[in-house]
């Protein structure tokens, strides 16, 4: 429809009619209410019919002109008695009174709605009474009432601020969250434009994203505005989104906005911007201060990670004693002992790190006075804020620090000297969170010179407990060939905490691990051992690799801190003590359990380096496994990877010192570390030596542990699987099946004992199991029986007593086999014992003498 005015120009009034009278744009209520007229003659037929009326009742004017209304609404059906008339012929209309009403109404035949119509009294020319009817779908207006109701309550109640512009960029109207995010009622706004409520640039970038808006109909995310609010002296951020609101028709009628007071979240945004480059300096810290046992090295690498990516000067003091003694002195108590400047950085040429007219020089040696913060510091071993002192040399030296923090390195409870951190002009002062960063890096470069102290005392023990917990020997493994090489990060220590192992699993599964202990030195190798103890212990448990990863990081968190959880926060020395060793504990580890029947690996890790696999004609690729946090961080589960891994193929578990150092970056090592494995067909020791021949293993940085496995799964004619239902002759059936196939293997010499054994075991499953069980016989280096059913109650061995008829079988099971035990499976469990193969010089196990010594 056309907007242009109706009106005439050049008569009176004639602008005010054109302003008045003009066609309306489509899309406005009546598009939505579906309003329908007709009309009632003197005789209380239908007069007149409009469209919309033909369009509501599905009826068209030639059939309801002349007609009563109720034939019109409800046309009478077959064998049903109608009304004589229309209700509201009778009650209002005809006879002078109004009358409003719900009335149905038929289509086809068929009920199909309910309008409401009023009925309004007439006269026609002649003065004879008629009617004019208004009829509306109730339906649509109980929609419409409905969609205004959620749309207030959506309005009213969002936390969200809402508000709307009209096409003239004025506000129509906005919610009382936006009143409170902008800091004026609501009523306030209306006919506002942003210019009223926001700064100027802010207004244009709003005025601007909304002609935007209202012109293309493309809607704008996360505008980002900032401005006063009154009231309030700080300045607050907005994140406002913007989209156009269309009519009925498609016309656009406005835009819509959201706004949301993003203050807090861009102050904690900045928040964890600075807890992500403390962690990043951490790791830093973590891989380069302490690569040497020489004092001054470390002190120097201290400073390099220091400035200036956390302050603009730093120096390093350490007691006079530790430089020049053979033990570490115990420090004195009041602080006022000799120490000697062993390194100092600075990114401002000619500033006094420690706001004295003259400055220490490296290699001096002095004292602090007794009164002075950074004494304080050495006697109570707390950080102390060295306040601002004015230079007599001028602003070039003095007047250039504005903050300073005097950080005592503690290592054993015992300080051992002291790092001083400053800022010039111009830099933002330390704060708490820069506080807690210095103490973590002093104490990291304490730790440091505190290995340096115990070197020569440690070496000797740590040698012989490092090769003592190595795997002795060339592993052995079912359906694994395997190989292992490892080098110490330093020849003259030949101590670290990588490990190895391969631990035989029950069902001839093996389990492949490889470890790394954060740190060096005797420490390092004990918790080593320890967690290498723990793995092993937990394998026997036959425990899932998750789970396996999970109690031994139980296990590593507990190692890290003293006396338990409880008393990590006990004092200085204590917290100190818990610090320096949960960096010890903290160690990453690799678990894989590969299992020769199903020729499947179900992978775990803790944070370490992902698996390499090789596989004939295609190159080396690293498995996609979950990574999973360190062990010792505590409280993060662990995931399971399950990968189907075929026959010849390689598998090898490695620790970063063999892909990483500082010469090249850990990307650079992984890809020469895949290009060195190009031949799975190599005899195993062969591709290792190739390995650490074609690689940087001499660096000395970090020990290298390396573990390969050729896999070659156990053939299927060495595989006897058999399901039987749970019923009392599934035993003699399985004495049977088992026989037969100890005969195919020309096992015959231990016919009898599995007989007796495997009659056992499918007894117990019949007798407290549930469902189907399953029997299979495993032959490889040792015959291995495995019995399956649903139930959860684990066996238990008991002594029975002369007069019990029963209550012998696991005992009988546990002197006949070599080995026996029950694990869990998702959906029951599993009782399986072992039987060592028939040499020829010993005779197996007699049943008969078995059976009869219990008794």
């Amino acid at each position: 429809m056309s907007e242009k005015p109706a009106g005439t120009a050049g008569t009176p009034g004639g602008s005010d009619v054109a302003a008045m009278w003009q066609n309306s744009p489509p899309g406005s209520l009546y598009d939505y209410i579906r309003v329908a007229s007709f009309s009632l003659g003197p005789d209380g037929r239908i007069e007149q019919w409009s469209e919309r009326a033909a369009e509501l009742f599905g009826i068209e004017a030639r059939q309801a002109v002349g007609k009563d209304p109720l034939e019109v609404f409800a046309p009478a059906v077959p064998g049903q008695r109608s009304e004589p008339t229309a209700p509201f012929l009778g009650e209002g209309g005809l006879d002078g009174r109004e009358w409003t009403g719900l009335v149905p109404y038929r289509r086809d035949g068929h009920e199909q709605g309910l309008a409401e119509i009023y009925v309004m009294p007439t006269e026609n020319e002649r003065g004879e009474r008629a009617a004019l009817c208004v009829a509306v779908d109730v339906r649509a207006l109980r929609a419409i009432e409905t969609d205004i109701a959620a749309s207030e309550a959506v309005f009213g109640q969002s936390p969200l601020g809402f508000f709307f512009f009209g096409t003239d960029l004025t506000l129509l109207r906005v919610n009382e969250s936006f009143a409170q995010t902008f800091g004026r009622p609501a009523g306030w706004h209306r006919g506002r434009t942003p210019h009223d409520f926001l700064p100027r640039n802010e207004a244009d970038r709003l005025t601007s994203a909304l002609r935007q808006v209202l012109d293309s109909g493309k809607p704008v995310s996360d505008i980002q505005l900032v401005g006063p609010v009154p009231g309030r002296s700080e300045r607050r951020r907005w994140s406002v989104s913007l989209y156009r609101l269309h009519s009925g028709s498609g016309r656009p009628i406005g835009v819509a906005a959201l706004a949301t007071d993003v203050t807090g979240r861009r102050r904690a945004e900045r928040e964890a911007a600075g807890v992500r480059r403390n962690l990043a300096l951490l790791n830093e810290a973590g891989a380069r201060i302490g690569n040497s046992l020489d004092l001054e090295v470390t002190a120097r690498e201290l400073l390099d990670v220091a400035v200036p990516q956390f302050c603009d000067l730093a120096s390093v003091d350490l007691y006079q004693g530790l430089l020049v003694g053979d033990e570490a002195p115990p420090g004195l108590a009041d602080g006022s002992g000799e120490l000697r400047r062993v390194a100092y950085a600075s990114a401002v040429s000619g500033a006094p790190v420690d706001g004295t007219d003259k400055p220490i020089q490296v290699g001096e040696v002095h004292r602090y006075p007794f009164q002075s913060p950074c004494a304080a510091a050495l006697r109570t071993a707390h950080v102390q804020t060295v306040p601002r002192r004015e230079s007599e040399e001028g602003p070039e030296l003095g007047a250039v620090v504005q903050s300073t923090l005097a950080v005592p390195m503690v290592a054993r409870d015992t300080v051992v000297g002291l790092v001083q951190f400053a800022r010039t002009k111009g830099s933002e002062p330390f704060g708490e969170r820069d506080t807690a960063l210095a103490v973590e890096l002093a104490a990291r470069a304490a730790v440091c010179i505190d290995n340096a102290w115990l070197y020569r005392r440690e070496h000797e023990r740590a040698l012989i407990l490092q090769r003592s917990l190595l795997p002795p020997g060339a592993p052995e493994a079912a359906g694994l060939e395997i190989a292992a090489r490892y080098l110490p990060g330093n020849t003259a220590t030949e101590v670290g905490g990588d490990w190895f192992d391969v631990i035989e699993l029950p069902g001839h599964r093996t389990a492949l691990v490889v470890g790394d202990v954060m740190g060096r030195g005797l420490r390092a190798a004990v918790a080593m051992g320890e967690l290498r103890t723990a793995v092993r212990t937990l394998a026997m448990l036959d425990l899932e690799p998750a789970e396996v990863l999970s109690a031994l990081d139980e296990i590593a968190h507990g190692l890290g801190t003293p006396g338990g959880k409880q008393s990590a926060s006990r004092g200085v020395r204590g917290s100190v003590r818990a610090a320096d060793l949960s960096e010890v504990y903290l160690a990453t580890c690799v678990y894989a359990v590969y299992d020769p029947v199903t020729r499947r690996a179900t992978v775990a890790n803790a944070g370490h380096l992902p698996p390499v696999l090789v596989e004939a004609g295609r190159p080396a690729r690293l498995l996609d496994v979950l990574p999973g946090m360190p062990l010792g961080v505590g409280g993060e589960p662990f995931e399971e990877t399950e990968i189907e891994l075929p026959d010849g193929a390689l598998l090898a578990l490695y620790t970063d010192g063999l892909v990483e150092s500082r010469d090249h970056p850990l990307d650079e090592g992984l890809q020469a570390f895949r290009d060195a494995l190009t031949d799975p067909a190599r005899p195993l020791e062969e591709v290792c030596d190739h390995v650490l021949s074609a690689l940087d293993t001499h660096h000395g940085e970090d020990d290298i542990a390396l573990l390969m496995a050729r896999l070659r799964g156990l053939p299927e004619t060495h595989v006897g699987d058999w399901t039987l239902p749970p019923e009392a002759r599934s035993v003699a059936r399985a004495r049977e099946m088992a026989r037969d196939q100890l005969q195919a293997w020309d096992m015959a010499d231990l016919v009898d004992t599995t007989e007796l054994l495997v009659s056992e075991l499918v007894t117990n499953a019949l007798r407290y199991g549930e469902g189907e069980i399953r029997l299979r016989l495993l032959l490889d280096r040792t015959l291995v029986c495995e019995v399956w059913d649903g139930g959860l109650v684990q066996p238990r061995r008991r002594r029975a007593r002369d007069t019990d008829e029963g209550g012998r079988g696991l005992q009988l099971v546990g002197l006949l086999s070599a080995a026996w035990g029950s694990r869990r499976t998702p959906i029951g469990k599993t009782v399986w014992f072992e039987l060592a193969l028939p040499d020829g010089d010993s005779p197996p196990p007699d049943a008969v003498e078995a059976l009869l010594s219990l008794y």
